[in-house]
């Protein structure tokens, strides 16, 4: 039996690797000990809750207001400080946080094996997404299987240097996740959604969080949205992020609109709901991009820069930055223009066809040689 360290942090984290370690609580070959830093603290712990996932050691590393700086000295501090790596076989990060660079270097000192899921996306600029890119960039150099959701995500890695035997292409688990949650679907999670299905009003879903959204895009996107909610025949749904950066932008901009709900970030069975209600999805979240076009929905990302082409070369996503014209204009033309959005909306699938978690279990098994490679998706 190997014995696995699966680290977690964020809410997004979680999402996508609640697939996978269910998926691998399944198969004897393999025990697991759940690490989370505790990076995002409440949004975090909801979302282990709805999936059923129980950390066994919680590092509880918030600080509000603490630096990317800070959040990642804490992390390694408890890495070595409480001696979780000891006796593992390998240890797996996800993605692009500072919880996944934090635990690819304590697995890199100790000399454990590193498992990167969600590997190889490239935006080509290091300044954004900041500091996702420069951190799976790094993550990279010292992980030894790298598993990556599309054939363009294992160029990128080649192109860097890493050996194409070490890279195995899964599709993402974000796929298998949303699959997951749309069997389970209950309420919208806010009394304020209470009328949603009872009203004729298309819904737009809104959220802008990122980093690279604070300041001068954040006062864009907010003024966009006001714009738009002059529209009677739109009704607005818009999450806001707890953080001061949004919520000082966000809320006063917004309030006052009836056609504008501001919920705080929804359970992720209720955000699923919301996805599927919707008739556009306007997002800076990378997830907006992979969940949009699995759903059919038309999905316009509000930044200048994507790590995730292969929505774009679809046609089920769009690019349309941060200016509050080009947003309002975007916007207006899948509104009033239904040719516009039906070419949008039909589903696609370049991230996979929800079966990424399995498709992991095998690459790891294959990495400890206990098992032939799978063929790819």
């Amino acid at each position: 039996m190997k014995t696995l360290g699966i680290v977690l942090g964020t809410r997004p984290e979680v999402v996508k690797l609640a697939p996978l370690i269910m998926a691998l609580h399944q198969d004897s070959r393999f025990a697991l000990r759940i690490i989370s830093t505790g990076q995002q603290a409440a949004m975090l712990d909801q979302t282990l809750e709805e999936f059923g996932v129980a950390p066994d050691v919680d590092f509880a590393i918030m600080i509000p207001g603490q630096s990317l700086t800070q959040i990642t000295h804490r992390a390694l501090e408890k890495f070595a400080a409480e001696s979780v790596l000891a006796g593992l076989d390998a240890l797996v990060v996800h993605g692009d946080t500072a919880t996944t660079l934090a635990g690819a270097l304590a697995a890199f000192q100790a000399e454990i094996p590193l498992i990167h899921v969600e590997a190889g996306l490239r935006s080509g600029d290091p300044t954004s997404p900041y500091p996702e890119e420069g951190n799976r960039k790094l993550v990279a150099q010292v992980a030894s299987l790298h598993l990556a959701p599309t054939r363009g995500n294992l160029a990128n890695l080649i192109r860097e240097g890493v050996r194409e035997e070490n890279i195995v292409v899964t599709g993402n688990t974000v796929v298998d996740a949303l699959n997951w949650g749309s069997k389970r679907l209950g309420g919208y999670g806010d009394p304020l959604l209470s009328d949603l299905d009872d009203d004729p009003r298309r819904v737009i879903v809104a959220s802008a969080h990122h980093r690279v959204s604070h300041g001068t895009p954040m006062r864009e996107i907010a003024a966009a949205l006001g714009e738009l909610a002059t529209r009677t025949d739109i009704r607005i749904v818009i999450s806001v992020h707890p953080n001061p950066a949004v919520q000082d932008v966000l809320v006063p901009a917004l309030s006052g609109f009836e056609n504008v709900d501001m919920v705080a970030p929804l359970p992720y069975l209720a955000f699923c709901r919301l996805l599927r209600r919707s008739h556009l999805i306007l997002s800076d979240s990378s997830g907006a991009e992979e969940e949009g076009p699995a759903l059919g929905i038309p999905t316009l990302v509000l930044r200048r820069v994507t790590e995730r082409h292969e929505s774009l070369g679809t046609g089920s996503s769009r690019l349309v930055g941060v200016s509050r014209t080009q947003i309002v204009a975007e916007v207006e033309r899948l509104l009033d223009n239904p040719e516009e959005h039906a070419r949008m909306a039909r589903a696609a699938f370049p991230y996979g066809d929800g079966h990424a978690a399995q498709r992991s279990v095998v690459a790891i098994g294959t990495f400890f040689g206990l098992e032939e490679p799978e063929e790819e998706p």
